[in-house]
């Protein structure tokens, strides 16, 4: 059994690989349980909440991610979220590797929204919007390139020290960056518009945004958080990434409930995977992207870094 640390499982996860790796996953498919919750009863503190995310392919392999959120941790001076990811053989039960699954999650989840834009998005699209400043955003400009020609890269985020740095990160990889004084800045000109945040009201406005744009949300994974208003779901083709997405995000929920978004309207990316579509997948309107996560994705680059491995690198 191989244990690798953050940046060991950090560098065999290449954004241009991964993306591929998902798109592999997401037409063959694979077996996905629920996530099972378990709350830790921890004496003199508040509870710890673990998730329990498993998914294998028969005659494949079997992994499981495991997320343990404590909130008192704060208050120790330890980040309130640790996780890690363990690959199996799924036909014997052998274990393969233990993993870093803060950098399995950031990686896949950034790569997901990659592998959306490369459908959805305008193939000439060089402007990407970010809107955030955390773990995941920072990795969004070196994802979407691995599928769209972006050039330039415009930041807000709530706190504009956060927003400056970002755009020093991404000034380094070789991104024109520059900071905007608020979202509807950011957005106006932007072909692709990336939200990473834990807003529980909208920050984007649909009037903001250019025509034919595509909207990636990644935010919301909770029924109380909201990252885009009903206007931006108008008339937008929407995909998600889960086919449960619809009654876990704030960003769907409501519109679905409002009558602006239908639910059997909405695709999946295992659908446009499997359609073995190449380029945008719709005609010049407007797309929307939202992602909650699956285990499916964290399956995918877990094989991935184990590949990696065998081949010796």
């Amino acid at each position: 059994m191989r244990f690798l640390d953050a940046t060991a499982t950090r560098e065999r996860l290449p954004f241009a690989a991964l993306v591929e790796a998902l798109r592999a996953m997401f037409e063959r498919g694979c077996e996905l349980p629920p996530r099972q919750v378990l709350e830790l009863a921890a004496p003199g503190t508040t509870t710890v909440t673990s998730l329990v995310m498993p998914a294998w392919q028969q005659g494949g392999c079997y992994g499981v991610k495991v997320v343990n959120i404590a909130g008192a941790n704060s208050a120790r001076g330890l980040p309130s979220l640790h996780s890690t990811y363990v690959l199996y053989d799924a036909t014997t039960g052998v274990p393969l590797a233990w993993l870093d699954g803060d950098e399995i999650t950031a990686r896949r989840t950034a790569a997901t929204s990659a592998l959306a834009a490369s459908w959805l998005a305008p193939r000439e699209a060089h402007h990407l919007a970010i809107l955030g400043a955390g773990r995941i955003a920072r990795l969004l400009a070196a994802a979407h390139r691995a599928c769209r020609p972006i050039e330039r890269v415009t930041v807000w985020a709530r706190s504009p020290s956060a927003a400056a740095a970002l755009v020093g990160e991404l000034v380094a990889q070789g991104f024109a960056g520059e900071s905007a004084a608020s979202a509807e800045e950011a957005v106006a000109e932007a072909q692709i518009v990336s939200c990473a945040t834990l807003a529980s009201e909208p920050i984007v406005q649909g009037r903001w945004l250019r025509a034919g744009s595509h909207l990636d949300l990644i935010g919301s994974f909770t029924p109380a958080m909201r990252e885009a208003d009903d206007d931006c779901f108008a008339n937008a083709a929407v995909f998600v990434d889960s086919d449960d997405a619809s009654t876990k995000s704030g960003d769907l929920i409501g519109p679905i409930a409002r009558g602006v978004l239908q639910a059997e309207a909405i695709g999946t990316l295992a659908a446009l995977a499997r359609a073995g579509l190449q380029g945008r997948a719709v005609g010049d309107g407007r797309t929307v992207f939202k992602s909650v996560g699956s285990a499916l994705e964290d399956l995918a680059a877990a094989i991935l870094v184990h590949t990696a491995l065998e081949a010796g690198r």
